[in-house]
């Protein structure tokens, strides 16, 4: 397709390049004309009629989107007139790259692409250690960290996309990595939270923000500060005794927004400690938890506070805690959740549930800054594009009212070259038999049954009798069958029909072995033997397919962790192998591993209904202490 493009098109040129080519077609003097035309309104409109084009826009960001809606229906219609109402002043992602992956640039650089179509206009990168700090050498030290040149790159990239990105980091708690060399001796309260008050402590946040800030030409920067459980309860207490927890919360925050001031910088923070401290149990999302009126009075007005929520699919709840929010002051900013963490596969069913609840709240409620994290919780071992479907549906809950699953898939098709149902179909691996709709429970079974031990099955209790084979069998199917559709995607439905493969045998593969050695069916064992050597061949492929799509996104720095845990998997299946063959020869009267009573995996988070459970890597793997 040939276009030419007239208007005031100067700040858009670079972006146009970049999007023309990622869309196929190519501008030219002699291409079909499109009148290019910045407006006040808030909205875009793109058509074409009696063989002219328009596009109507109000930032850079809105034109690209409607360039893309509008080479998207001229392909298969005559004539169109498409306008859509902008609902958020910014929309965006916050993309971990801290939980043991590192994006390339090429990575940041494709995810900008693909946001630019969407009609996304905020990235935000969440680092806790995984950038270049010149005076601390042991900050994220082979740990993949960005370079100054690295960010400054990605910056340059995005804002000729339109696209603003704001540089993330930690100032208070969440600095596990970063504390745990002795450098950070004099300034560590606890393993993760920073000595608050001591001047070494704001130093050191001096040259956190300095070398965070300097990449980017945004002056917006997220300074965290949730999650600090243990705030004033280490060093902290030994060196000052018990002081208000709301009181040093609001006198180091002060202490960082000043810093962010002399930079020119506008800091958000999570608000989850506030509410936190206001409740008699601890709990984020206490409706009856109340922050006092001097404390709120005693809060900097000059921050935004930022109202975390994945969890909850009441709309009304969504409304009720922006209302408690805007006490601070100001309307809040609204992050919800892509679920790419806490397992091998996105959780599609909670993120589709709890989006929809939390930005139709949003949007009644007047929230005019949103944005869709995607963490990497314990591995990272979930691709952060296999979070595309969720970043779609926050795009078009951007641009309308109301949201049709129809519109959706057509621009993801559009927007991504992935095919809408079969990202969406990733849901399964954890929606099994056993699991309530939607898994709002989080339960991880594809986690824990590629990670655990068929010798000690710590989960084989949990999904004793389900029909987990037969579902992977299915959903292997699935996959295959979606790898010839997806394009460049394609990559990952190769990871995952390995992945359904593998678990089809695995899954139940302990519960079998306990039950021919409790029946002492020597056929059945030996059979089972010949399977693990079969098993292990699969689970190798599945690292192979699994390092190919890692190193085709992140730096080699995290998948270590990743290759270790594959290498348990298929150390302790060799050794299985061969303890049952030591019992059939003889040369063992016993296995103990299979002596031992299977019991229920007993957590407080698998008690709940509908959930066969979930777990971290070392709870999965071991009754036993892993490390330490």
């Amino acid at each position: 397709m040939r276009l030419h493009l007239e208007g005031d098109l100067q700040e858009l040129e670079a972006g146009l390049c970049v999007v023309s080519k990622e869309l196929g077609c190519t501008l030219s003097p002699d291409g079909l004309v499109i009148q290019v035309v910045r407006s006040n309104d808030n909205q875009l409109e793109a058509g074409f009629k009696d063989g002219k084009g328009w596009i109507r826009y109000k930032e850079p960001i809105h034109f690209f989107r409607a360039f893309g809606l509008w080479i998207q229906h001229y392909k298969s219609r005559a004539h169109f007139h498409l306008t859509e109402h902008v609902q958020f002043d910014t929309n965006g992602v916050m993309v971990d790259v801290s939980r043991n992956s590192v994006l390339t640039v090429g990575s940041v650089e494709a995810m900008l692409r693909k946001m630019a179509l969407m009609g996304l206009n905020r990235l935000m990168l969440y680092t806790e250690d995984t950038f270049s700090v010149e005076p601390y050498p042991y900050f994220g030290y082979m740990r993949g960290r960005f370079s100054a040149q690295q960010l400054k790159a990605c910056d340059d990239y995005a804002f000729s996309l339109g696209i603003e990105i704001v540089p993330c980091i930690q100032t208070l708690a969440h600095l596990t990595e970063a504390l745990k060399w002795n450098y950070a001796g004099d300034i560590r309260d606890t393993s993760d939270i920073l000595l608050v008050g001591s001047e070494k402590t704001y130093m050191f946040i001096r040259h956190l923000i300095e070398a965070a800030a300097a990449p980017f030409r945004s002056k917006n920067i997220h300074i965290g500060m949730d999650e600090a459980h243990q705030l004033g309860l280490g060093r902290y207490l030994e060196q000052n005794g018990y002081r208000k927890r709301f009181d040093i919360m609001n006198e180091h925050l002060k202490q960082v927004v000043d810093i962010c001031g002399e930079f020119g910088l506008s800091p958000m923070i999570w608000s989850d400690m506030y509410f936190r401290l206001g409740s008699k149990t601890g709990n984020y999302y206490d409706l009856n938890g109340q922050i006092p009126a001097d404390v709120i009075a005693d809060m900097p007005t000059n921050v935004q506070y930022v109202y975390w929520d994945y969890y909850h699919d009441d709309e009304a709840f969504y409304r009720t805690f922006i209302e408690k929010h805007r006490a601070f002051g100001a309307g809040p900013v609204f992050a919800g959740g892509i679920w790419t963490w806490g397992s091998v596969a996105p959780n599609y069913g909670k993120t589709m549930a709890t989006t929809l609840a939390a930005l139709n709240a949003c949007k009644s409620e007047g929230v005019r800054d949103v944005f869709a994290t995607m963490w990497g919780d314990n591995g990272a071992e979930t691709s952060v594009f296999t979070g595309l479907a969720g970043m779609q549906l926050f795009a078009e809950h951007g641009y309308s009212e109301k949201v049709e699953e129809a519109k959706l898939a057509e621009r993801f098709a559009f927007c991504t070259g992935g095919n809408w149902d079969d990202f969406l179909a990733l849901n399964a691996f954890d929606e099994t038999p056993g699991i309530s709709k939607n898994n709002m429970q989080e339960s991880n079974p594809s986690k824990f049954l590629l990670w655990q031990d068929v010798l000690i099955g710590l989960y084989d209790s949990n999904v004793q009798g389900l029909p987990l084979s037969g579902h992977y069998a299915d959903l292997q199917l699935k996959m295959s069958a979606a790898i010839g559709r997806n394009g460049d995607w394609g990559r990952l439905f190769v990871f995952y029909e390995q992945l359904a493969g593998v678990l089809r045998v695995k899954c139940d593969m302990g519960i079998r072995l306990k039950s021919a050695y409790d029946a002492n069916d020597l056929d059945q064992l030996r059979h089972i033997v010949s399977e693990i050597s079969s098993l292990r061949g699969a689970v190798d492929h599945l690292r192979k397919c699994h390092r190919t799509i890692w190193l085709a996104e992140n730096t080699p720095f995290g998948w270590e962790v990743i290759d270790i845990r594959y290498g348990g998997v298929l150390s302790r299946l060799e050794t299985a192998q061969q303890r049952i063959q030591d019992y059939l020869s003889g040369s063992v009267n016993q296995l103990e591993e299979l002596e031992e009573q299977r019991l229920f995996f007993d957590a407080p988070w698998v008690m709940r209904e509908g959930t066969l459970g979930r777990g971290s890597y070392h709870r999965i793997v071991t009754a036993g202490t892993f490390s330490g």
